[in-house]
């Protein structure tokens, strides 16, 4: 009202002058009325002329003196004294320079000229709304690649950097630092390390404004992403050490947020030596909001962790060359110790065949021959063997395993994928419970009887072969032990679900591990960075002729008692909790943070943390079990059943639409072990929490095998039962989840399970469940018709016909109706089955004595069936009865069916139908 107001001053009295004044401004010019209006003293008129700005250039756009002159008006209108004037101002711009660049020829370097300085003298202005206004125009120009890259270096960042100068003002000079971190990653690498990284950094220590450091620190992720790693690790990283330790609460907070991008930027060195204990002292912070913060990102940060040896995820680099991916995958074992595929090198194989015969022949493990046929080369040599993680490598040693005896081969493993001749084999081809790695039990203790079989095979002589790299577990362990643990573990597979069992497999596979594996990649990364060093817990003692020991052969037989004992008592003595403890202990990521996520489940946390902060431990465990990957799932079992009972039905809501995910990272033995019990719990739970099972129901159970898909078969039923029975989106996702389900059952399970649920879909009291339940019957009948014998697609048929077709509710008939009509659209069934099957019932309807049944019908027979070829070619029966069906129909006495049965509409689709007054029952 107060803008009408100031307009109506401007207009004279009487109704004549108001014609006179509209017709004066209908003989200007459009340049005589934005002159006219923009020297109006009247605020309101002023702001008019900015927002008609672009209508004005478009008027005068075919030329292009014109449209200067309107430019240097607008740098007139800029030095206006009123703010809103130059709010409303700086919203034009970026319209006003988007018009510029599409008529770049007209007005040539207008933006540039005219548009671009008074952005970045805005920027500075002295009314907080100019100054927003303008930063949201510099960064829209920026996003829209409207701003030339020299303009960047030499009018916008020289500003910048100007307003953030020790002696700027506080809120200008934060402002100033904000848009210089959120332009960061549209100006690109080169401009922010040149011109915005010094300021930056210089930002990061002012003493004066924690406003300042807070609005670094908030953005310090988005500019370690920008530089890159060398100058995230060689500038900022001190600069984020001293924000994660500044006085300021808040400042702390801020660098907690942000600290998965910073890690992301880093080497993973750093990341565990340096950023790890650095979030610990966050996550200890005396700050309750700091520590909150910090527990939200910690799941983040353990992803950081994640590499390809560990979560099974690889991708295919074809762009580097051979020694390239020798000298990364070298780095990557240097920087993460990973067992299941651990690369052997050349020098770290024996040289005496003595000792490499008494070798356990493991995944990734070389043939006994390298050591002694090949010569030793370098580490970067690009011809080693046994790449780690390597794909192209991989491909070369599969094609060479046939024809050179003395390759190095690995295993295929599940979470790997397969070898480059076969791409996609069965799981159960891929899956060995041998070659699921195991972690071990530290600390087991072991006998040297074990050693006695291969030990005296050692000698000085064969020492000397091998100082570097000789693992003492894996020379003293003979062969038929290796044999014998291997017999006990596939033994006691098959009872792999009974808990103290499943504890007796785990402690021998450790033994195993620990025996093999793990003292020789210990040996071989030690011996790579100090080869003088002694080993701890594998001592070689080159003076001496005896057999080797180490502590790795002196607990095994421990193990090894262990499970004798416990299989002839025929009990369980369980674990101690020092033993329930190491057997958390992983080597993915630092420990400590590890056990930081595990206590993020304890109600204390609750209360002195955060109350959700169960909520975000569970958001995060699919990815913390990525990065951990399925062998050290056990680290994770507990805290994930601790979740899944969680009081909270938010938490168990969060597992429940996650629970897919994590059954494809663990597999599906892990998955029947462990997630099935828990999806059954979840299948019983609240409806906020049910709901997440079954937007993802087909995901999760085509993971399981089919004897156990087919158990639930039966509790597909209870999904039509909800706690609020308006809850209607229940019963429609479940109609979207059954169409999938489809191609996981068989035809009689389809049959007998999932047709009286697709029926009672039908006819739902909502008529969004009835589309696409009308769907799922359309593609129940295709798959049935499919099926051989074709019994139970007939058998369908039958029953549509005799539940809907001939249904003494009006709109049941109309149902029958729609699912003829979807069975033709999506062609579900042959068209001359169809005439046979469902036709004659379909056109008895023509008769119907409700109007809403015979306009469907005639939408159906004009719209969808005519239009098929079947009915338009051949001169059958069938095409006969459709015709004079319609033509009885166009002599219908209601007007909407005459009206269907004699035009084409342009509507053809089930959906519009939906929204029609004469389809729709709801």
């Amino acid at each position: 009202m107060a803008d009408l107001s100031l307009l109506q001053e401007d207009l004279p009295e009487d109704a004549d002058g108001s014609l006179d004044f509209v017709s004066q401004d209908d003989m200007l010019t459009p340049l005589g009325r934005l002159d006219k209006y923009a020297a109006s003293e009247n605020v309101f008129n002023r702001q008019m002329v900015a927002r008609s700005l672009l209508d004005t250039l478009r008027e005068v756009c075919d030329d292009e003196r014109d449209c200067i002159a309107v430019l240097e008006r607008i740098s007139r209108l800029a030095d206006d004294s009123e703010p809103t004037v130059r709010a409303e101002l700086m919203e034009q711009v970026p319209h006003i320079a988007l018009f510029c660049q599409e008529n770049r020829p007209a007005i040539p370097y207008a933006f540039s000229k005219y548009l671009l300085p008074i952005v970045v003298r805005y920027l500075a202005d002295q009314n907080n709304q100019v100054r927003k206004t303008s930063q949201a125009a510099l960064l829209a120009l920026l996003e829209q690649e409207l701003i030339e890259r020299f303009d960047v270096e030499t009018k916008v960042c020289p500003v910048l950097v100007e307003l953030t100068a020790p002696d700027s003002n506080d809120d200008v000079k934060t402002e100033a630092v904000a848009i210089m971190c959120k332009m960061a990653p549209m100006v690109g690498k080169d401009i922010t390390e040149r011109l915005i990284l010094p300021r930056f950094c210089e930002m990061c220590c002012d003493c004066r404004m924690f406003h300042v450091r807070k609005v670094c620190a908030a953005n310090f992720g988005d500019i370690c992403s920008v530089v890159g790693q060398q100058a995230t690790e060689e500038m900022l990283l001190p600069r984020f050490f001293q924000l994660c330790s500044d006085n300021v609460w808040g400042v702390r907070k801020a660098c907690a947020e942000c600290f998965m991008a910073v890690s992301c930027a880093t080497c993973q060195e750093i990341r565990r030596t340096k950023l790890s204990a650095l979030f610990i002292n966050l996550i200890s912070d005396p700050s309750r909001w700091v520590r909150q913060a910090a527990f939200q990102s910690l799941g983040p940060f353990i992803s950081t962790f994640a590499n390809p040896s560990s979560s099974g995820q690889y991708f295919k680099e074809e762009n580097k060359s051979s020694e390239d991916t020798s000298v990364e995958d070298k780095n990557r074992t240097r920087d993460e110790e990973v067992p299941e595929d651990a690369q052997i090198r050349p020098e770290d194989v024996p040289a005496d065949p003595t000792v490499s015969n008494s070798s356990v022949k493991l995944e990734g493990a070389p043939d006994p021959d390298i050591g002694a046929e090949s010569p030793r080369k370098p580490p970067g040599d690009s011809s080693l063997p046994c790449p780690l993680s390597s794909e192209p490598h991989q491909e070369a040693a599969s094609n060479e395993d046939d024809k050179k005896p003395g390759t190095c081969r690995s295993a295929s493993r599940l979470e790997v994928g397969s070898s480059a001749q076969d791409p996609a084999p069965l799981d159960q081809e891929l899956y060995n419970s041998f070659h699921f790695w195991r972690t071990p039990l530290p600390e087991i203790d072991l006998d040297v009887e074990l050693e006695q079989g291969s030990g005296n095979k050692l000698g000085p002589e064969g020492l000397g072969g091998m100082p570097e790299a000789t693992s003492p577990a894996s020379a003293n362990i003979t062969m038929a032990t290796r044999k014998e643990l291997e017999e006990m573990i596939e033994n006691l597979e098959p009872h792999i679900d009974d808990p103290d069992v499943k504890a007796q497999v785990d402690v021998l596979a450790a033994a195993l591990r620990a025996s093999s594996l793990d003292a020789c990649d210990e040996v071989s990364e030690a011996a790579r960075r100090a080869p003088q060093d002694e080993l701890p817990g594998c001592r070689l003692d080159h003076g001496t002729s005896g057999p080797l020991t180490s502590e790795a052969v002196e607990n095994m037989e421990s193990a090894l008692r262990y499970i004798h004992d416990d299989s002839d008592s025929g009990t369980s003595g369980g674990f101690s909790p020092d033993e329930e403890r190491r057997a958390k202990v992983q080597d993915v990521v630092p420990q400590a943070l590890l056990d930081q996520y595990l206590s993020m489940t304890d109600p204390s946390r609750a209360q002195t943390v955060d109350t959700e902060i169960a909520k975000h431990c569970a958001y995060s465990l699919p990815g913390v079990a990525l990065t951990l990957g399925r062998q050290n799932w056990h680290c994770l079992r507990e805290t994930y059943e601790t979740l899944a009972s969680d009081m909270q039905w938010k938490v168990r809501r969060t597992l429940a639409f996650s629970i897919h995910e994590l059954a494809v990272i663990l597999g599906d033995q892990l998955t029947a072990a462990d997630l099935v019990p828990i999806f059954n719990g979840f299948l019983k739970d609240l409806d906020e929490v049910r709901i997440g099972v079954l937007k993802h129901l087909h995901d999760f159970l085509k993971l399981l095998h089919i004897d156990k898909r087919r158990e639930y078969l039966y509790q597909l039923q209870e999904f039509l039962v909800t706690d609020n029975s308006r809850n209607w989106r229940f019963r429609a996702e479940l109609a979207e989840q059954l169409i999938l389900l489809l191609e996981l059952y068989s035809p009689r399970d389809i049959y007998d399970y999932l047709r009286p649920i697709a029926l009672n879909l039908c006819a739902d009291k909502v008529s969004s469940v009835r589309w696409i339940s009308y769907k799922l019957v359309g593609e129940m009948v295709r798959k049935l018709h499919r099926a051989a014998p074709p019994t139970f697609g007939v058998d369908l048929i039958r029953e549509l016909v005799e539940s809907f077709g001939r249904c003494p509710r009006w709109s049941g008939r109309q149902a029958f109706v729609f699912v003829c009509q979807t069975v033709i659209e999506d062609e579900c069934l042959p068209m001359d089955q169809f005439a046979v099957h469902l036709m004659p019932h379909l056109l008895t309807l023509a008769n119907d004595r409700v109007p809403n049944v015979r306009v469907l019908l005639a939408k159906t027979l004009r719209q969808t069936l005519l239009e098929k070829e079947y009915f338009l070619t051949s001169a059958s029966c069938h095409q006969e009865a459709v015709e004079q069906t319609i033509m009885a129909l166009q002599m219908d006495r209601d007007s909407d069916v005459k009206y269907f049965a004699s035009i084409h509409p342009a509507s053809t689709k089930i959906s519009e139908d939906a929204m029609s007054t004469a389809s729709s029952t709801y």
